[in-house]
Formats: structure tokens, sequence, C-alpha cells
């Protein structure tokens, strides 16, 4: 075999053991059900916020509490504790994804990712276009 043979041989076989290391941290959503099979790994928690339980928050006692109920699509729900800020639009959200670890009966969250609904969604509603929709002239 040629020099270049073995230098192209090793660069494959390179790339193929980082794209598989890279396949490994990849993340799906999960839902509460798939979340709480597998207890201490870090998952995406796809919910939205429970309006009908309490909110625990108080900004003055401790800033870096948050305890709340999320739910999902199947109407699983758990309890979430967040070591951070409230976020803002926590309220307004449509949908959240939680990013952490169920364990001990509740998922301990890392980080929330509020998904809101869309301002076009009154102007579809009308009967109007999304402005990325509309027709060039």
């Amino acid at each position: 075999m040629k020099k270049i043979h073995i230098i192209l041989l090793v660069l494959i076989a390179g790339s193929i053991g980082i794209l598989l290391t890279f396949l490994k941290t990849t993340s799906t959503y999960d839902n509460i059900e798939t979340a709480m099979s597998k207890p201490g790994k870090f998952v995406h928690l796809m919910a939205q916020l429970d309006k009908t339980q309490p909110i625990e928050y108080d900004a003055i006692k401790n800033p870096n509490y948050l305890s709340f109920t999320a739910k999902d699509s199947t109407g699983k729900s758990v309890k979430v504790v967040y070591h951070n800020a409230k976020p803002e639009n926590l309220e307004l959200s449509d949908k959240l994804v939680l990013k952490g670890k169920y364990q001990d009966g509740l998922f301990d969250c890392k980080d929330i990712q509020t998904k809101c609904p869309s301002k076009y969604k009154d102007e579809q509603a009308k009967g109007g276009t999304h402005p990325g929709n509309v027709p060039a002239k």
C-alpha cells in the first residue's frame, strides 16, 4: 500500500470515530414517562406548564428556587425544581423544553427554554398570512 492510502484510511477511521461520539451526545425530546424510565440520565423534556397547579417562587426569600408542575401531551405530570431565576415568560409559554434529570420523584431542571405562541396566530385566525408566506410580486 502507498503512504497516501494509509493516511486516507487513518483519516476515514478518525472521522467515523468523531461522528460516533457526536451521535452519543445528541438528544431527542422525551415525554415525562420516558424521562421517568431513565432516572439520573440527562434528558430534554418537552412539556407545558400545568396552570392548574401553583408556582412556588419568591424572589426575595430565594431568587434561585422555582418549583412548578409540568405536564406533557399524554397528560402525565411531574413536579419540576429549577435552581435559577424564574423565566419572565414562563406563564405565557405554549411549550417548555426542560433540560435536566428525573430523580427522587421530581425533575431536577438545569435549563428552561420557553416556546411562546406566535405573534402571528391572531393574524392567521383572521384569515391573514404569515409575513414569510406572502407571495412575491
